[in-house]
């Protein structure tokens, strides 16, 4: 007699799922191909990269050690992506990125940016690097638990919860970028790092919208215009790094505000809809 598939045969992404739980691999075959271990591999790529920033802070080496999390920021954005493309996503790896991300992009910012200034005010600087890297830690878990939640408004919106955690990590490094390219001390005061930490962790844990990639859509008519501007941005970074690292915060944050505005407009809609209905 043939087994009859139900309900637990299939694959899962929720916390039910196994470790070895893949989404559309198709029958078991003994060993894994490198399409399936890609992505993996990438996370661990970005775990090693956003730790040896720390490593790079200790010696003092302050410019490698913020680009060690900020590659991995980049390196973060891909894995997902490519373990969409080739159908390869699983629990596992879904598990193991967050674990890196809660190291890369909470762990590795809130000491580097602790030996660069917050050692100077040794009990609050200390508690500003705590709360930033437990505020990472509490993100990802809020994350993790939605998994499998359907009511998620936000996301349902083609928006986030909260400011990312690699997106948190880049922001909590605004003093640095402004101290690099202006050589201000002030910049590297600890009592005002300290301040920018817990407002970036604050934001990290909050409930408002903030966009994501699936909530921009411009229009076809500047595609083009947005073309060339990214090419220069690449440019601007290869030239002027420090600069245009302040130049994306600063724009990320300005459009903070246009997230809730739009989000809000979308929520009275579907009052509106739901009220009609």
């Amino acid at each position: 007699m043939k087994h009859q598939s139900g309900p637990d045969d299939q694959p899962r992404l929720g916390p039910k799922a196994a470790e070895d739980d893949l989404t559309g691999v198709g029958p078991r075959r003994r060993g894994l191909s490198l399409r399936v271990m890609l992505p993996n591999i990438i996370t661990a790529a970005a775990l090693c990269s956003g730790l040896t920033g720390i490593r790079f802070a200790i010696a003092g080496d302050w410019s490698f050690a913020i680009l060690a999390v900020i590659l991995a920021g980049i390196l973060d954005g891909v894995d997902g992506r490519i373990a969409r493309l080739l159908n390869a996503q699983s629990r596992f790896g879904a598990e193991m990125d967050s674990l890196a991300d809660s190291l890369s992009f909470g762990m590795a910012p809130a000491l580097i940016l602790y030996m660069w200034s917050l050692q100077d005010l040794p009990r609050l600087g200390w508690f500003a690097a705590l709360a930033f890297a437990i505020c990472c830690a509490l993100r990802l878990a809020r994350f993790n638990a939605q998994i499998d939640t359907d009511d998620q408004p936000h996301k349902s919106a083609g928006f986030l919860t909260g400011v990312p955690a690699p997106v948190g990590a880049g922001l909590a490094f605004l003093p640095f970028y402004l101290w690099k390219t202006t050589d201000l001390e002030i910049f590297r005061e600890p009592l005002y790092v300290a301040i920018w930490l817990a407002v970036i962790a604050f934001l990290m844990i909050s409930n408002m919208a903030t966009l994501s990639w699936g909530s921009i859509r411009p229009r076809r008519s500047v595609r083009l215009e947005l073309i060339a501007l990214g090419g220069l941005v690449f440019a601007a970074l290869l030239l002027e790094p420090w600069w245009t690292l302040v130049g994306i915060c600063v724009v990320y944050l300005a459009l903070m505000p246009y997230a809730l505005t739009r989000y809000g407009k979308i929520k009275r809609q579907r009052r509106e809809d739901a009220a009609r209905g």
